[in-house]
């Protein structure tokens, strides 16, 4: 009984799942309409993020058994996994939005570098005043995530080999390699050769008391690795399976409503974010700043190392063209979210202040989307 209680959330993803499978055809938009679609819509998105939040708490866990760098980058390949998954279901079916995952990448590095950014340096700040974290290794995710960002949303605006934001072949194979050799080789760095600067060295006379925050386990039921491991997947299956329903809905609820296409990728990012971020934020109250730095910087890392390869590859495969490049105010936008964040990450020591620009930013991205012509 205890275990169905603790997995609940796994069980109410997988009777989705059943359900939708099994008489999905008689649930589509078409056939129930409007307002009954924007119930289903809440409804299967209410069930995704609460298997979200339990694949967070198994990846937490393993953080637990593992340490760091090696928990938080389970659980950040965990939740990219269900946003390249939920990418790919939108572009597999046919629907005509090349823009979308330019729009997801770009809210996820919005959301991750500003929102979630801001609120970790508020909520840790307001309770210690000054956190501490490792400055080699948030130099190492920012020196990594720049030309990702220039390279992955920016260039692919102003090259002339093709038009408005979309890209040649031949810049289609380079950022393919240069993204799965880039990633691939930060993966090592992390885990193998340098994994020591992802990690918070304290000062002697905080040693004992940081020690003791880094094995909080945020009172999760600790058991072992393989039943965290199957638990973790278990989650994680259901909400891949579930994203081409959801996609449908979406895709249905924008195009009723009138909405801003980029609402698409800004609803996508935020039920891949929601839990991770809670996460973030749990760890800077505690004052483990560095697993925070960890989640987030890798959070963005992740997005760009991971899914433009994957979106490149399908559009090639269905042939349907993809649009990469930002809009001019995107561009200046993430310009200055780098700039801003690589200001806040000069000095090991955070506080309120750098969380409330972080903030402001987030809030002019919030705005643009809405901020349309006509």
């Amino acid at each position: 009984m205890t275990v169905i209680r603790r997995e609940a959330a796994t069980f109410a993803a997988f009777a989705a799942l059943l359900v939708f499978t099994l008489v999905g055809g008689a649930l589509a938009p078409g056939e129930v309409g409007f307002a009954l679609s924007m119930l289903l819509l809440f409804g299967l998105f209410l069930v995704m993020l609460w298997a979200a939040f339990s694949v967070v708490r198994h990846a937490e866990c393993l953080a637990v058994l593992l340490g760091e760098p090696y928990g938080t980058l389970i659980l950040t390949l965990s939740v990219i996994g269900i946003e390249v998954a939920l990418i790919a279901s939108i572009m597999i079916t046919g629907a005509d939005k090349p823009t979308l995952a330019r729009d997801t990448m770009f809210s996820i590095v919005m959301i991750v570098l500003n929102g979630l950014v801001g609120l970790t340096l508020v909520t840790g700040g307001l309770r210690h005043r000054l956190q501490e974290y490792n400055l080699q290794g948030a130099g190492a995710y920012l020196t990594m995530l720049m030309p990702f960002a220039v390279l992955g949303l920016v260039l692919p605006r102003f090259t002339t080999s093709a038009p408005g934001g979309e890209i040649s072949y031949l810049m289609t194979i380079f950022l393919i390699v240069m993204s799965v050799l880039l990633y691939g080789i930060f993966l090592c760095v992390q885990t193998l050769t340098h994994s020591d600067i992802f990690r918070y060295q304290p000062e002697m006379g905080k040693a004992d008391a940081v020690a003791a925050d880094d094995h909080a386990d945020h009172g999760y039921a600790v058991l072992n690795v393989p039943v965290h491991a199957f638990g973790l997947v278990a989650a994680l299956l259901p909400i891949v399976l579930l994203s081409k329903q959801l996609a449908v809905y979406v895709d249905y609820g924008i195009d009723g409503l009138g909405a801003p296409l980029a609402l698409g990728g800004f609803l996508i990012a935020a039920l891949v974010l929601t839990p991770e971020g809670l996460s973030a934020m749990r760890a800077a109250r505690a004052n483990q700043l560095q697993r925070s730095v960890n989640i987030c910087l890798g959070s963005a890392l992740s997005t760009m190392g991971l899914t433009i390869p994957t979106v490149l590859i399908i559009s090639r495969i269905m042939g349907e063209p993809i649009v990469l490049g930002l809009e001019p105010t995107e561009i200046v936008l993430l310009a200055v979210t780098l700039i801003v964040s690589m200001v806040t990450f000069v000095s090991k020591h955070t506080h309120v202040l750098q969380g409330l620009v972080h903030l402001a930013l987030f809030a002019a991205y919030v705005m643009l989307i809405f901020d349309t012509a006509g």
